[in-house]
């Protein structure tokens, strides 16, 4: 392989991790991207405690300038389990026909990272420029927290999950803003009895449904950044109580899925005004909104000079670790190849004009943000 951009470079790297197993274990395609970046690029690359891959190059990387602004491309190299047609034996099955990449993560996200890997490559940046790909995304950013606890802490990042097609057709967008997910349990509580004389009990599911009320009630938190709408929502998602058809039910619990926006939540606590009625948190992504507007229209030229289409600010509806990142403190954009209705699918794929179109896009930044 040369050592310049193209749609080759893009499409075999791409394809050599997605052949790469990581939905249990990233390690070895942790390892490929680290042996990579080594073999091929003149960046000082670490790898963490926790598998992430981190790699650095310009302006402060080692050279006195200590003070000089790091931008970061940032991916994951963890993907979700494979449906049964995405394997062969313990393989992944990787495919390409009419001029798309067909694989568990090659969308979500193996060749967005591949792009930011050439991009890190070959671009002469204007700032220290930084590449890094993290563990546990799909598992609610276990990488990217770590990654930040040990001093992970660029000033930008363009998080190279998906945004093509989000304003319209054959266009890569860039992201300003994206919805957070807070998961929530609730247990409503009463005491058991014989159905046959309901008031000697107190009715936990009766309890529940009111709480159920609330919840239907909550109205949904709105945002604006940069003119970009960004709407919350909240639902119940599961219920589970009664143990048998004769007994006045003594515990029903209650599943909500909110997705959260920058700054605001739907007020849930309410729920615990009434009797018996606890809420526990079991997952909080936080949601991504960029600080800075100049960064953000930076992107949007570099995005722009990459393509013939027309790209926009956008906002998007699935968390990532651009919300831990935004949460420390980096000022961070979306930007990516995925395209709606990918990510996760048995028959997840990627066009590979639009990997060697984010190449381009990741090289315009580093040069010029």
């Amino acid at each position: 392989m040369d050592d310049t951009g193209g749609t080759d470079d893009v499409t075999t790297l791409t394809r050599e991790l997605v052949s790469i197993p990581s939905h249990e274990d990233e390690t070895a395609a942790g390892d490929a991207i680290e042996d990579w970046l080594h073999e091929h690029t003149d960046g000082n690359v670490t790898r963490d405690s926790a598998g992430n891959v981190i790699a650095r190059k310009g302006p402060g990387d080692g050279d006195g300038r200590d003070d000089a602004p790091s931008l970061a491309l940032v991916g994951h190299h963890d993907v979700v389990p494979p449906a049964p047609s995405q394997l062969d034996g313990e393989e992944y099955v990787v495919k390409e026909r009419d001029g798309r990449l067909y694989g568990r993560g090659s969308a979500d996200m193996k060749g967005a990272v591949a792009a930011s890997m050439l991009a890190f490559r070959d671009a002469d940046p204007s700032c220290e420029l930084v590449f890094a790909s993290f563990v546990g995304e799909e598992i609610g950013g276990t990488g990217a927290r770590v990654a930040i606890d040990e001093g992970f802490a660029p000033d930008y990042a363009i998080v190279a999950e998906g945004s093509t097609n989000y304003s319209k057709p054959g266009v890569t967008d860039v992201v300003v803003a994206h919805k957070g997910r807070r998961a929530s349990t609730l247990v409503a509580r009463g005491s058991a009895a014989h159905a046959s004389e309901p008031e000697a009990g107190e009715n936990a599911i009766y309890r529940a449904s009111d709480a159920i009320d609330i919840v239907r009630e909550l109205e949904f938190p709105e945002v604006e950044v940069f003119g970009e709408q960004l709407r919350g929502t909240v639902a119940v998602t599961g219920i589970d109580g009664g143990t048998a058809w004769n007994v006045i039910p003594d515990e029903c619990e209650i599943i909500v899925d909110e997705r959260t926006v920058p700054g605001v939540r739907a007020e849930l606590e309410r729920v615990e005004e009434i009797e018996g009625i606890t809420w526990t948190v079991d997952q909080d992504l936080p949601p991504m909104d960029c600080d800075d507007e100049t960064f953000a229209d930076s992107v949007l030229e570099a995005a722009k000079d990459a393509q013939d289409g027309d790209p926009e600010l956008v906002t998007k509806p699935h968390a990532t670790d651009a919300g831990w990142l935004a949460q420390a403190g980096t000022t961070c954009v979306v930007c990516g190849a995925s395209e709606p209705g990918e990510a996760h699918t048995k028959t997840e794929s990627v066009g590979l004009d639009v990997l060697e179109r984010c190449y381009r896009i990741y090289r315009n930044a580093a040069e010029s943000v």
